[in-house]
């Protein structure tokens, strides 16, 4: 009895970003299917109601570029930079579309307040809501956090503190 090689997770992606490379386009849609998730995890908390657009340029940066990444092992990560940095960027468009209105904070003890995440986040800048998510749902450390947002490790370590600090008077307001 001959056994048959077992395919790793890690094997298939690998395997998928080299034909992807080569354009094999049942690779690159097999690739935008794995990934798609993914970036849209990531995007959902930063760009908020742009959520779709800023998936949306994130996964076209990451075919844009996928000939440059050289080690298929590094993938998702490679991704999360991409999508972080489009989700930003998205939501720093929007907010100088439409300026933002803090004379309608809800008042203290307001229900919707506490049942609305949503609605505190929509009150941090698209670069504290990226910290916020980095930091604390993906559970990155800062130094990763500033490498991928492109700063320096003391300007994440402020930015989450004003995140925290705003999202937790917001609140508890």
């Amino acid at each position: 009895m001959r056994s048959v090689p077992v395919e790793r997770p890690g094997d298939r992606t690998t395997r998928l970003v080299r034909a992807a490379q080569r354009g094999d386009t049942l690779a690159m849609a097999e690739l935008l299917d794995l990934l798609a998730p993914y970036v849209g995890r990531i995007c959902a908390p930063i760009a908020l109601d742009q959520k779709a657009d800023a998936a949306q340029e994130a996964l076209v940066a990451v075919f844009r570029s996928l000939p440059t990444l050289k080690d298929p092992a590094a993938l998702h990560g490679w991704v999360r930079a991409i999508a972080v940095r489009e989700a930003v960027r998205t939501a720093q468009r929007a907010a100088r579309t439409v300026p933002a209105d803090l004379s309608t904070l809800p008042a203290r003890g307001d229900p919707q307040l506490s049942a609305d995440i949503r609605d505190v986040l929509e009150r941090l800048s698209p670069e504290h809501r990226a910290v916020l998510m980095l930091r604390d749902v993906e559970g990155l450390d800062e130094r990763t956090a500033a490498a991928l947002l492109g700063v320096r490790t003391g300007t994440v370590k402020s930015r989450l503190h004003r995140a925290r600090d705003t999202f937790r008077k917001a609140w508890t307001s």
